[in-house]
């Protein structure tokens, strides 16, 4: 899911103002819950409607984050009079990323064509954290368009050992070779 330059600038500083008061992880939890709230279709469509007023709104929210940090739950009040609901999911995964750069770790999704089991999990965990000398997070994702082998996404490189990559490959190949 592609982040706005928004939802990237609003998770920045929120992310300063956790380190600031020592709740990194706690404010994590707080962001995903909050996305959560906001994605349920009936009460974003609630938060979104232009004939509800805006204190209206923001009481509703209130009344459903009462267990969240105030700035958390300020955060989307704000989102919410600026009409950006929909960009709380981009601000918790924005949060995520910084939170685990912090803490010296990497996200990296790993799409197989079936299940892993946990010793593959843990073999691909290992291989990635000996290439980027970091501790690693394995996201599994099942795509059976792949074929098979895997595909593992690093931040923005890709190594990708699917044998779908692999025909297409073999395609081009032949292709050049039948065209010379």
């Amino acid at each position: 899911m592609a982040q706005s330059l928004s939802a990237k600038r609003y998770a920045q500083a929120i992310f300063e103002l956790a380190i600031q008061e020592d709740q990194v992880d706690q404010w994590a939890e707080d962001l995903q819950f909050v996305a959560q709230v906001l994605s349920d279709e009936e009460f974003g469509a609630l938060l979104r409607h232009a004939d509800v007023p805006q204190n209206q709104k923001t009481r509703a929210l209130d009344s459903v984050l009462t267990e969240i940090h105030p700035m958390v739950r300020n955060l989307g009040a704000l989102l919410v009079t600026r009409g950006a609901v929909d960009s709380m999911g981009g601000v918790s995964i924005g949060y995520k990323n910084l939170l685990d750069e912090y803490r010296g770790r990497q996200q990296v999704e790993v799409t197989s064509a079936v299940p892993l089991t946990n010793e593959e999990v843990e073999r691909i965990r290992q291989f990635v954290a000996d290439i980027i000398k970091k501790e690693v997070v394995v996201v599994p994702q099942v795509d059976a368009d792949i074929l098979g082998g895997v595909i593992i996404q690093i931040g923005d490189r890709l190594l990708d050992g699917s044998t779908r990559a692999r025909l297409e490959g073999m395609r081009k190949q032949i292709k050049s070779e039948i065209a010379a």
